[in-house]
């Protein structure tokens, strides 16, 4: 009896020990979605940050006297609110990876890509805000598609 149960003990434990180390022999294969998340996850920190910053300068906790909100352009107090309120809305979106929150995102994205470009008086019409937006969209864009390839249809 004790030889028997010996036995499938032994046999118990060799197949835990196969089913562990089956697991770290097989490939990922959603590498490229926890790449995606993992990179929404980032964004939802950064938005979360660029959020707060137009809050804070619309509470007036950045900036001096003469960079107060209320002594700014109408466009621009409009602008700031704008992104102060999106901003942390894409985060939430972000932060879950819902598909609400990364068209929340590239909304954001774009709108400053454009008020950057399009309307410099507002925001000063910095190129390089514009390239990082761009270079975060690409990356966005490239692990999107990089993740959708590695699901089947």
């Amino acid at each position: 009896m004790s030889d028997t149960s010996a036995r499938d003990q032994a046999r118990d434990n060799a197949i835990s020990v196969s089913a562990i180390s089956s697991d770290r022999i097989e490939p990922d294969d959603n590498a490229w979605t926890r790449r995606l998340v993992i990179f929404l996850r980032i964004m939802a920190v950064v938005s979360v940050a660029k959020g707060l910053y137009h809050w804070a300068q619309v509470t007036g906790f950045v900036g001096g006297e003469e960079e107060a909100f209320e002594n700014q352009s109408m466009a621009w107090q409009t602008a700031t609110i704008y992104f102060a309120v999106i901003e942390l809305v894409a985060a939430v979106g972000l932060w879950l990876a819902t598909p609400w929150g990364a068209v929340v995102w590239l909304t954001t994205v774009v709108s400053m890509a454009v008020i950057e470009l399009m309307f410099p008086g507002i925001y000063g019409g910095s190129l390089t805000v514009v390239g990082l937006e761009a270079v975060m969209l690409a990356a966005y864009l490239a692990l999107a598609w990089m993740s959708a390839r590695e699901r089947p249809p």
